[in-house]
């Protein structure tokens, strides 16, 4: 008995003196770093869609009319990530710039920004010729009519400064606020970007499933070029403000027509036999030319097709070439957190 009352009083003295502090922690446990942030389940970002991970066919999805072999299908897989649900629009970028002049200015120099940064709006005169472009080439970017509409006279690599800015922009926001950084905000891969338009749907001619250009009222499903000399059928001469045709199956506006859009990846004839089936991206750098996608407002239906490939080269802006941005999802993907 008086064996056992020792030991109960040992016990009770263990833990009086842990409760007092006298053992501190684990010793010369693994019990991982201390004062980590915390990070709750990855958010949404704001003006952003999340795209589950799944498997589909990259490719062509019709007949390759210019027969160029360039786009075989090609069963690929892609991770769960997240996609502006509309083009960059003018107002958009316009933060974007008026940060670059106010804060940047004097470490970037006003040559680079004005140069590089700010959208060459000459391309409403350059690209067409014997066009009365002169009119949007003053107004397109400026004026607050057009603040809603997709950005355009900007190369893949303001579309890569812009996407880094973003970045920074956001994550300083977090730190100001003890958050975890959120992963970079950059442009999508072919592959994201071909799964994205898709919406779900395998194998699909255009972002909303069918093979039509037009829904069963007789109404044109995107803004693009209709026939020979007609602009105007779907409402809209030249682009459109974002978001004023029906989504696809995963929220996403204007994935065919409206603008092209830039991709991450470097163009080659030859990417689908050798790019990786997992979350594949074609890297060359010395490889001017870019891939673009989704087809634009003066393009026939063939180039909103989502399995049509096509590219620019990547220190060209053009009037009918916006970008959205994409952001990896960080974790494993059940898809219930997409939901």
């Amino acid at each position: 008995m008086n064996k056992l009352l020792k030991l109960s009083s040992f016990a009770l003295a263990v833990v009086l003196l842990a409760s007092c502090g006298l053992r501190r922690g684990p010793q010369g446990d693994l019990v991982g770093a201390e004062d980590r942030p915390d990070y709750n389940p990855q958010a949404v970002p704001y003006g952003m869609i999340a795209a589950p991970g799944g498997t589909f066919h990259m490719g062509q999805a019709d007949q390759d009319i210019a027969a160029t072999m360039a786009n075989l299908n090609k069963q690929v897989t892609i991770g769960g990530f997240y996609m502006d649900e509309t083009e960059i629009t003018n107002n958009e970028y316009r933060q974007f710039i008026e940060v670059m002049v106010n804060d940047s200015i004097d470490v970037l120099g006003e040559d680079f920004v004005m140069t590089s940064l700010y959208p060459d709006t000459t391309v409403w005169v350059r690209d067409f010729t014997y066009h009365m472009g002169d009119p949007l080439m003053e107004y397109y970017f400026s004026h607050p009519a057009f603040d809603e509409y997709p950005v355009v006279g900007v190369n893949w690599f303001a579309a890569k400064y812009f996407s880094d800015w973003r970045t920074k922009h956001k994550n300083q926001a977090n730190a100001d606020n003890g958050m975890a950084p959120m992963p970079q905000f950059r442009l999508p891969s072919e592959a994201e970007w071909e799964y994205a338009a898709r919406g779900g749907r395998d194998m699909s001619t255009y972002p909303w499933g069918g093979p039509y250009l037009r829904n069963a009222k007789g109404c044109l499903l995107a803004n693009f070029k209709p026939g020979r000399g007609d602009y105007y059928s779907d409402g809209f001469t030249y682009t459109a403000p974002v978001a004023q045709f029906f989504p696809n199956d995963f929220g996403l506006y204007d994935m065919a027509g409206n603008v092209a859009e830039w991709c991450e990846d470097a163009y080659a004839d030859a990417t689908v036999p050798i790019t990786w089936d997992l979350n594949p991206v074609y890297y060359d750098d010395n490889e001017p030319r870019k891939v673009v996608r989704g087809g634009s407002w003066k393009d026939i239906a063939y180039f909103l097709e989502t399995g049509t490939r096509n590219f620019e080269y990547q220190d060209s802006a053009r009037s009918y070439i916006g970008f959205r941005n994409a952001m990896i999802y960080l974790g494993r993907s059940s898809g219930r957190e997409f939901r």
